[in-house]
């Protein structure tokens, strides 16, 4: 009887997480084939309020985290399943196969960043900084030394953890919007080195960065699977996927460890970390390393998917809008920090008629964020050991 009942369970379980994945995958592939201002805004006024109705009931919510707690390899799995599909599903709409790995890209940025922001509350303001030295790095080595893009990937993660450790020494003496001045300061330096240096193009940027090739596939050809001819973008796609999925992996891992919770004692009190034997110092600068080489890597994927660099691609806005990823997902909730990316990726693409506001945008969803919901949409849950 017992055994009935367990298997009954876990069939349950079962079904409510492919419910519950199926409708998500559903709302992303209806908000991108969807066409028009009107459209977009009824599908996100709909979503909008299934979400309210969601969070209005508890018992509702328990279950389906409990069921995802008890199907998680059942939902890793067919997570997994539908992000593969999605390049499948979109072969006839290349633009938006490159929405979803722009998101992608974000997603990346923004994992990185939710470390400091989120896990140690770091403001730190130069992600684009650390994005730019990457991208320029990569395609500097690939173009004059010839070396395949699998190398540069830690050349670049490497020159963005160093830059990012000289970024880290000065901070460890300022704290609250002092230290994000000198991030600030910090970005603007770097864009400006880049903008008047000989060896980086100055204004006029890097180009003829070449594609990355695996098993002898060049990533800027088409993509045969299964019968299926997919356009280039799919071979980036999954390869943004890949370093998704491993830098999901990594947060999750590093959110239950040592070094997270000290991250987080430091973040909830820093006099308090130190007076527990907690050095404040080294923690913040492995902070600044470890967001730095993440975005390094995330430049590199990017320089050689665009295959032309400027310093206008790694302006102090592309911080400001990464920071707002963070805050509107759920600041140390990885999973929200995804859901902010990829709200944040789209929603300026399906409204292009406001682009000239963008800014103030980005400036209304943070204010609104901080009034209404300060811990985002997603907040960070309980570790559950």
């Amino acid at each position: 009887m017992k055994k009935s009942e367990t298997s009954f369970q876990r069939g349950k379980a079962w079904v409510l997480v492919f419910l519950g994945e199926a409708f998500a995958f559903f709302a992303l592939i209806l908000f991108l084939r969807v066409q028009g201002a009107l459209a977009t805004i009824l599908i996100l006024l709909g979503l909008g309020a299934c979400w309210v109705v969601y969070n209005r009931f508890s018992t509702f919510q328990d279950r389906m985290a409990s069921a995802f707690r008890e199907a998680k390899g059942f939902a890793s799995l067919l997570g997994l399943l539908f992000l593969v599909s999605i390049p499948f599903l979109l072969r006839d709409a290349p633009y938006l196969i490159h929405l979803c790995l722009t998101a992608g890209i974000y997603i990346m940025l923004a994992t990185g960043l939710n470390y400091q922001l989120g896990s140690t509350n770091i403001v730190n303001l130069a992600t684009a900084a650390s994005y730019g030295v990457g991208a320029y790095t990569s395609a500097l080595i690939s173009k004059h030394l010839g070396l395949p893009f699998w190398v540069v990937i830690f050349a670049a993660g490497g020159s963005a953890a160093c830059m990012g450790f000289i970024l880290g020494l000065p901070t460890t003496k300022t704290k609250d919007y002092y230290l994000s001045l000198v991030t600030i300061a910090f970005g603007l330096i770097v864009y400006l080195l880049l903008n008047n240096l000989q060896f980086t193009g100055g204004p006029n940027g890097i180009g003829d960065i070449p594609a990355p090739s695996l098993f002898g596939h060049s990533f800027k050809s088409e993509l045969h699977l299964f019968g299926f001819k997919l356009p280039f973008h799919a071979n980036y796609y999954y390869l943004v996927l890949f370093f998704v999925l491993l830098y999901t992996l990594v947060s999750q891992r590093l959110s239950f460890s040592r070094t997270g919770l000290t991250w987080n004692a430091i973040r909830e009190d820093e006099i308090a970390a130190r007076c527990a034997g907690i050095h404040v110092s080294n923690y913040k600068i492995l902070s600044f390393c470890i967001n730095c080489f993440m975005d390094g890597v995330t430049g590199a994927v990017y320089a050689h998917y665009i295959g032309f660099i400027s310093p206008e691609n790694f302006q102090f806005m592309l911080s400001v809008v990464v920071v707002t990823m963070v805050i509107l997902g759920g600041m140390d909730n990885v999973f929200g920090v995804i859901f902010g990316a990829v709200l944040l990726t789209l929603l300026p693409e399906k409204f292009r008629l406001f682009n000239e506001f963008r800014l103030l945008m980005f400036g209304i969803i943070v204010i609104a964020t901080l009034v209404f919901r300060p811990q985002g949409l997603f907040p960070q849950k309980l570790r559950r050991y």
